[in-house]
């Protein structure tokens, strides 16, 4: 035998971990597809529950509002949990509280149980099979290779808004939002069954080699989350997150709305934002490749330039409802509402690298949770204090600017 060439048996164990590793990230890409899908999908059913019952914009968008409230506050504690009981309790109870809350939320008659069920509980149970969950489990396959995984995770928001977001229009066209929660529910505890199934002790093990043999992207430099929050860096990520979750949710609470309103049909409207996703998932693999040839910095300050010319093109449609537009818009606006997450992460990872790098993230998206929840909230009273889209569009782009400026004066970003 060639002596250069190893044996069968050195080949075997290191091509079974590339193969696991890889069946890890699929798994993960497919929690974070329903997670962003199903929790978005009340943008769809916004208009039909406020018509049913004959609430305004703010009361309705503020159980999205408390979505992403929820999702946020509860990530440090998600990230906690998955610690303590592993990865098969932390699914689990995210379907499981997925699905009782649709099936909730399918007899609601009144603000306070959507607001508990498609707000509180399916906030809790969508950061339970998220980014955070997701991060730490990938965090023990790839290692180095974080970021590269991490930006396939993030193109997952994108192919859930493109499944779920037309499916549900056509299930709330068909046989109505009741029902059609009725079917989400019922579809999150059947997923159960398989999820339990899956060999745990394996998947929530990581790679040998990851593991340790930290490589030198994973050092340890001592970071706890009260000096990292003593450091500019912590906030000056915070305020990223949040300021940037602001602007897009009191939009993406909206845009179905907004399209039906402007002249589109409700199925055309639904599926236009669906495809976002794969503007999204373009803008995702556009914005990293980005990265690694001119660098961060300009690379996220790029990605807002793109969006701010998005959120332009969605002003323009009040008065030329026409489908260039709503392409450009699309194009445009989609492919950057979540490009600058991968980004965002790998530098908070690559500051705080260590130990407890996943509790000082968590804690970081606690920014992007206040965000997500006070900005679909905001959109939704600006909407009807002022019965017209200008004003919010005016506020998003105002806090789209806001975002982007810790890249500009911060040091440690600025490098």
């Amino acid at each position: 035998m060639d002596q250069t060439t190893p044996p069968n048996d050195a080949l075997a164990t290191p091509l079974k971990q590339s193969r696991i590793a890889l069946n890890v990230l699929a798994l993960c890409f497919v929690f974070s597809v329903l997670g962003r899908g199903l929790s978005d999908s009340f943008t769809v059913f916004l208009k039909p529950i406020s018509e049913n019952f004959g609430w305004d914009r703010a009361q309705v968008v503020s159980v999205y509002s408390l979505t992403w409230l929820a999702s946020g506050l509860t990530a440090p504690l998600v990230g906690r949990l998955f610690d303590r009981a592993g990865p098969r309790a932390v699914y689990s109870l995210g379907f499981l509280l997925l699905g009782c809350a649709f099936l909730v939320a399918a007899h609601a008659q009144t603000l306070w149980q959507f607001r508990l069920s498609v707000g509180l509980c399916v906030g809790f149970g969508t950061a339970l099979i998220g980014n955070v969950s997701n991060s730490i489990l990938l965090g023990r396959w790839f290692g180095p290779r974080l970021p590269t995984a991490m930006a396939v995770m993030y193109s997952a928001m994108g192919a859930g808004l493109l499944v779920l977001l037309p499916l549900s229009q056509v299930l709330i066209d068909r046989i109505g939002w009741r029902n059609a929660y009725h079917v989400f529910g019922i579809s999150a505890l059947c997923l159960l069954v398989p999820l339990l199934l899956l060999p745990w002790r394996r998947l929530a093990r990581g790679s040998p080699h990851v593991v340790r043999k930290a490589g030198p992207g994973l050092v340890d430099e001592g970071w706890t989350l009260l000096s990292a929050m003593r450091h500019h860096a912590f906030w000056a990520l915070f305020s990223t997150f949040f300021f940037t979750a602001v602007a897009m949710y009191a939009l993406t609470a909206q845009i179905v709305a907004y399209l039906i309103d402007v002249g589109f049909q409700p199925l055309q409207a639904a599926t236009a934002w669906g495809f976002s996703g794969v503007a999204l998932f373009v803008g995702m693999l556009g914005v990293s490749t980005l990265d690694g040839i001119i660098g961060r910095r300009p690379s996220v300050l790029f990605s807002y330039g793109v969006s701010i010319i998005g959120i332009i093109l969605l002003w323009l449609l009040q008065w030329y409802p026409n489908y260039w537009l709503l392409i450009g818009f699309v194009v445009f606006f989609g492919s950057m509402i979540g490009s600058r997450g991968p980004l965002i992460t790998a530098t908070a990872l690559k500051i705080f690298r260590g130990e407890r790098v996943g509790t000082i993230y968590g804690t970081i998206m606690i920014g992007s949770g206040l965000g997500s929840g006070l900005g679909s909230w905001s959109g939704g009273l600006i909407h009807d204090w002022t019965h017209s889209y200008n004003p919010l569009i005016v506020f998003a782009l105002i806090n789209v600017v806001l975002g982007m400026i810790p890249f500009l004066v911060v040091p440690a970003l600025r490098r």
